[in-house]
């Protein structure tokens, strides 16, 4: 795989580029660690698109995590239930990926209540942002799919002392889906101000 350095805004700018290229409704999921806070390059889609006349609708993955009595029923820092088992995938599919409305959030995991978001239409031509992590390899029907990747070391830094135990779990999911391969922009995240994008 070769990668070529772009700036944030050439990244957002392809990004664009590649969902305007789809008539219709598209999904499109932005995937990476927390460390790699994908919601900001999913944010940074949003005005770009409705210049151009789609009408977007931003979905964060965290809001469709399992309740906590799920998610912690092995305890806080079990690793298999991180990498297979805090999504609601069902729900996450059924609310967002299908059908021609869209539930922009199901479950507020701080408070670990229901958050009772009212459905919104999704039009013709409009678009579903996803950002979050863990979301390729499930089969989920996105019709788009950009990861950032960090290097193991960039990893580490930038993930918080009190979620160092997940390094583990993003270790299992590079090698096991390999997003830099099958996602269809992938990008090298170490310094977000200069990212690399692959081009072969």
């Amino acid at each position: 795989m070769r990668f070529q350095p772009v700036s944030f805004a050439a990244l957002t700018e392809h990004v664009v580029s590649c969902i305007t290229a789809v008539p219709g409704q598209i999904r499109v999921v932005v995937d990476g660690a927390p460390a790699a806070r994908p919601h900001e390059l999913a944010d940074a889609l949003i005005d770009p698109l409705r210049v151009l006349g789609r009408q977007v609708i931003r979905v964060r993955a965290d809001d469709f995590l399992r309740p906590a009595s799920l998610r912690f029923e092995q305890g806080k820092t079990d690793q298999e239930i991180r990498y297979s088992s805090w999504l609601d995938e069902g729900a996450l599919r059924r609310e967002v990926l299908t059908g021609d409305k869209v539930l922009p959030s199901l479950w507020n995991a701080e408070t670990d209540r229901a958050t009772r978001a009212d459905y919104v239409p999704l039009p013709a031509n409009g678009v579903v942002v996803v950002d979050g992590e863990l979301l390729l390899g499930r089969g989920l029907p996105f019709d788009l799919a950009v990861h950032l990747w960090l290097s193991p070391a960039a990893l580490a830094r930038r993930t918080p002392a009190d979620d160092a135990w997940s390094l583990p779990v993003f270790a299992r999911y590079d090698a096991e889906v390999d997003p830099l391969t099958t996602a269809d922009v992938a990008v090298r995240y170490d310094d977000p101000q200069h990212p690399a994008m692959r081009v072969g």
